[in-house]
């Protein structure tokens, strides 16, 4: 799993893909950061975590659409799967790779917390949810991308399901909220990652909302790997 991680992470840095998605990711930030707290003179940062949310559903895909895709476009994925790796330490590699890659992103907005503590009060319960928060989502958001970009060789056809998909289970309680059926309403505010958000943009530790980011991204992983299984012994 490690040689795969690493290969994967530095591929991310020897190309420009790793570097464009920290720009862009930190340049939207930066943006909302000065808006919201800048030009407000205001000491709650935390909606910017808010918005990171949304505009995640179509960086990580497109981050991630290669993972896979890319491999089975040029044929690498065979030395991969006749590697003496197994199937789940190549699907975990290629996870944290982009799970890596991500928090460097996000390592990026910790002088946010610095700033607004030099010249307010700081929620630093709120600050430290949202962080927790945030990163659960990515694991989540990056297993999910992970799991189609495994199902096709195009990169555009993983991007594009993946953002529908990361889409519904962001929105569907929104989505859903009107509807006349009420267990179709709970079940969509269950499965609802901005109903699960909410608790740790509170400053709330919720462990159902924990184990509610970690299964989804525990699920994702293994359906990958299946796939990736049955592509091997095909």
């Amino acid at each position: 799993m490690l040689a795969v991680l690493k290969r994967e992470f530095q591929a991310y840095f020897t190309g420009p893909i790793g570097y464009i998605f920290c720009a862009i990711f930190i340049f939207l930030a930066n943006l909302i950061f000065y808006f919201d707290n800048l030009s407000y003179y205001t000491s709650d940062f935390t909606h910017i975590f808010n918005i990171m949310m949304l505009y995640m559903i179509i960086l990580i895909p497109l981050m991630t659409m290669r993972l896979w895709s890319e491999e089975k476009r040029q044929r690498t994925d065979q030395l991969l799967l006749t590697a003496p790796v197994s199937t789940t330490g190549v699907v975990l590699g290629k996870f944290f790779s982009a799970l890596a890659v991500f928090l460097c992103a996000l390592a990026l907005t910790l002088p946010y917390p610095i700033i607004v503590a030099s010249a307010g009060t700081l929620a630093t319960a709120k600050v430290i949810g949202n962080y927790i928060a945030i990163t659960f989502a990515a694991s989540a958001y990056i297993a999910i991308s992970l799991f189609f970009s495994s199902l096709t060789k195009s990169q555009l056809i993983a991007a594009l399901f993946s953002i529908l998909a990361l889409a519904l289970f962001f929105l569907s309680n929104i989505l859903f909220n009107n509807t006349t059926i009420p267990w179709v309403a709970s079940i969509m505010s269950f499965f609802s990652m901005i109903t699960r958000y909410f608790n740790f943009f509170r400053g709330i530790f919720s462990l159902s909302d924990v184990v509610y980011f970690l299964s989804l991204t525990g699920i994702f992983l293994f359906m990958t790997s299946r796939v990736i299984e049955k592509q091997r012994w095909s």
